[in-house]
């Protein structure tokens, strides 16, 4: 009985470890496949919005509102899909958490640009100014901490070993 509860034991381990394998490879796999996926989407992106901008510039020359408003909201639309693939490879959590932040701004950035100025909406208008504007302090806010930290990382003095392993100040 017991050498039967060892070998299930033993089976159970190397099932476990074996399905983790496999799950972090998986995984893995998928994201290397939503990452090559994003940077086609964005490649088309890209030759959308130059597309548009070369069409309005030779049948229009000069802008006009209309046009710029459209180009406006596609830049911002490629926008987020470039920082969603800068995102894709960041391995940091902070820097991964303070670039979705700024996704989620320029998200609600281009909303507030979509969104028609008509008196029904001026409470939705107020709600996303209010939003943003706190996403933008918090943002510089953010980057402001992160170049001190740096600033005082760089300020520190660093301490150096000696050949036997002692650290000297």
């Amino acid at each position: 009985m017991s050498s039967l509860y060892a070998f299930l034991k033993k089976a159970n381990h190397f099932f476990q470890e074996d399905l983790r394998s496999n799950s972090k490879k998986s995984v893995n796999v998928l994201r290397i496949i939503l990452t090559i996926f994003m940077i086609v989407y964005l490649a088309a992106c890209l030759f959308s919005i130059s597309s548009k901008l070369f069409e309005f510039l030779s049948h229009q020359g000069a802008l006009n509102f209309p046009s710029m408003k459209i180009l406006l909201t596609d830049a911002l639309f490629t926008l987020i899909v470039l920082a969603i693939v800068k995102a894709l490879f960041i391995k940091d959590s902070f820097v991964y958490a303070l670039t979705f932040l700024e996704i989620a701004f320029v998200v609600i950035i281009r909303k507030l640009i979509l969104l028609e100025t008509v008196p029904e909406e001026n409470w939705t208008l107020l709600i996303l100014g209010v939003v943003s504007t706190a996403f933008f302090v918090l943002l510089i806010y953010i980057h402001n901490l992160i170049r001190r930290w740096r600033l005082e990382d760089r300020d520190r003095p660093r301490q150096e070993e000696e050949p036997t392993g002692i650290k000297m100040p």
